[in-house]
């Protein structure tokens, strides 16, 4: 698990806290799945790898929980958090019907400038190598989200608090891991823009349509997923009898 977090280096900002650092750092590694979902997070390992005290991580630990990122698991400690099936289907219904609602609140209220901001968003995604290449989409955090700039844009303390900040890392962990889609980045960065163009348009009940469609084809892509993984594991299993 480890491999693959670099050590702190002292030349770091002295802004920027040690238990800050640790926790940007292990962030990243679980949403990009350097750290694996389920592994187990060993405090003294990460202690020995940073070089620094218990108190510090264990704080960065807390704050990884608070997003949903580790889960606390009784008699074992804390593990990387890795969603079933009927719990992923659930956190993308949850987006569908919030997102969709902050689509319509942003076509209401997002000023000009911020609607041309997030066409400069999506001309920057499509000039993505990864994105170019077809093998994915990009994946880059906050201002340069699509998402989360329309949920910025929706105005709306509430709505913002839980999608850009309590689920956002869990939700940009599962993006990440589905956006290699074969054919999916090209139809997701299409889809964006229809959702831009009627958010310019000022048509908030189209805007949360197509959001909601949109990410009613996500939701889609990961059942499509997790049947063909089933289907998959079932070809390769011995018939009844045979040992």
């Amino acid at each position: 698990m480890l491999d693959v977090i670099e050590p702190i280096e002292s030349s770091q900002e002295d802004s920027e806290t040690l238990s800050e650092q640790v926790f940007r750092r292990i962030q990243a590694a679980i949403v990009k799945g350097e750290i694996a979902p389920g592994s187990k997070i060993s405090e003294p390992e990460l202690a020995r790898t940073y070089g620094i005290s218990r108190g510090p991580l264990r704080e960065a630990i807390h704050r990884l929980e608070g997003q949903k990122l580790l889960v606390r698991v009784p008699h074992i400690g804390a593990r990387v958090v890795s969603l079933s099936h009927a719990e992923l289907i659930e956190l993308y219904e949850i987006r569908e019907s919030l997102e969709g609602m902050a689509c319509r609140l942003a076509a209401e209220r997002m000023t000009q400038a911020e609607i041309d901001e997030l066409r400069q968003v999506l001309n920057l995604h499509e000039q993505d190598a990864a994105f170019k290449a077809g093998v994915g989409y990009y994946q880059q955090e906050g201002d340069f989200d699509f998402h989360y700039r329309i949920i910025q844009g929706s105005g709306n303390k509430t709505l913002t608090q839980m999608l850009c900040g309590e689920l956002y890392q869990l939700v940009r962990m599962y993006r990440l891991q589905f956006s290699a889609t074969p054919n999916r980045p090209r139809q997701a960065f299409a889809e964006h823009h229809r959702i831009l163009d009627a958010i310019a348009d000022r048509d908030g009940e189209l805007a949360e349509l197509l959001m909601r469609r949109h990410i009613g084809a996500s939701k889609r892509n990961i059942e499509r997923h997790f049947s063909s993984s089933t289907g998959a594991h079932t070809k390769t299993a011995k018939p009844r009898g045979e040992s």
